[in-house]
C-alpha cells in the first residue's frame, strides 16, 4: 500500500498537471486526466475574417473552453529575402508584428490571458494591430504589465524580437503543413470543417456558436470514452 507521503505526492503531480482552461460547460467539473479537443484556428492577426472567426470562437470557448485547447497558427509567405521576418504577411510588416504579439503572449501566459490579449487587439481596430502602444494596452486588459514581461522580451519593441520572429516562421511553416491557406480556416482535432474568407463555406457541422459547441462536445466525448 501507498504510504499517506507517497498519496500527497502524487496528488500534487495531479494538481500542477491540470491544464488551464477558460470558460465551462457546467457545475460538473472536469477531471485532471481529460483529454482537451485540440482546436487550430489558421488566421492572419489583421484579417478582417480572422477577426470574425475570433469573435465567434470568442463566444464557444465561454461555454466549452475547458473542454479545448487552442491555438493559433499563422498564414504568411515565406520570404528569405525579407531582412526582418523572413517572411511576407499580406496586410504588411504590422500584421508581422501583431503575429508575433500575440505568439508571444500565446507563450508566456494561460489561454484566458492570451485570448483576452486577442479580443482587445481585435477591438482596437485592424489598423492597430501590431503597434506598441495597443501591446501595452491589451496587455494590462489582459491582467499583466507589458514592459517588464516574458512576452515583451520576446516581441521585442516593435514586434522585431529573435524569439518572436522565430515563433512567427515555425507558425508559418506549420500552417504549410497543415494545408492552411485562407484566414479563418478553423481545425478541430485534425480535421478542417470551416472557413471564413468573406463567406463561410465548407462548413458541414455549421458555422454558429452552436454549432461549433456541438462539435466540440461530440470530439470530447469521443477523445474520453463517454458512453
Amino acid at each position: 500500500m501507498l504510504s499517506t507521503l507517497s498519496l500527497l505526492f502524487l496528488a500534487v503531480i495531479v494538481h500542477v498537471a491540470a491544464p488551464r482552461s477558460i470558460g465551462g460547460s457546467g457545475p460538473q467539473a472536469l477531471l485532471a486526466s481529460d483529454v482537451k479537443v485540440p482546436v487550430v484556428l489558421g488566421v492572419m492577426s489583421r484579417c478582417p475574417d480572422a477577426m470574425l472567426c475570433e469573435s465567434v470562437w470568442d463566444r464557444v470557448l465561454q461555454r466549452v473552453g475547458d473542454k479545448v485547447d487552442i491555438s493559433l497558427s499563422f498564414i504568411a509567405k515565406p520570404n528569405p529575402s525579407d531582412e526582418i521576418y523572413g517572411v511576407t504577411c499580406m496586410h504588411g510588416v504590422e500584421e508581422c508584428a501583431g503575429n508575433v504579439h500575440e505568439l508571444c503572449v500565446a507563450k508566456y501566459h494561460p489561454t484566458s490571458e492570451w485570448w483576452s490579449f486577442l479580443q482587445c487587439q481585435n477591438f482596437q481596430g485592424r489598423d492597430q494591430v501590431g503597434l506598441p502602444d495597443t501591446a501595452v494596452k491589451c496587455a494590462e486588459t489582459a491582467g499583466f504589465e507589458w514592459e517588464h514581461d516574458q512576452a515583451r522580451q520576446c516581441a521585442g519593441d516593435n514586434g522585431r524580437g529573435h524569439e518572436g520572429i522565430r515563433l512567427l516562421q515555425e507558425s508559418v511553416r506549420n500552417s504549410i503543413q497543415l494545408g492552411i491557406k485562407k484566414s479563418c480556416t478553423i481545425i478541430i482535432n485534425g480535421k478542417q470543417v470551416c472557413i471564413h474568407d468573406g463567406t463561410w463555406y465548407d462548413c458541414e457541422g455549421g458555422h454558429t456558436p452552436t454549432d461549433f459547441i456541438r462539435q466540440i462536445n461530440e470530439e470530447y466525448e469521443r477523445l474520453n470514452g463517454a458512453d
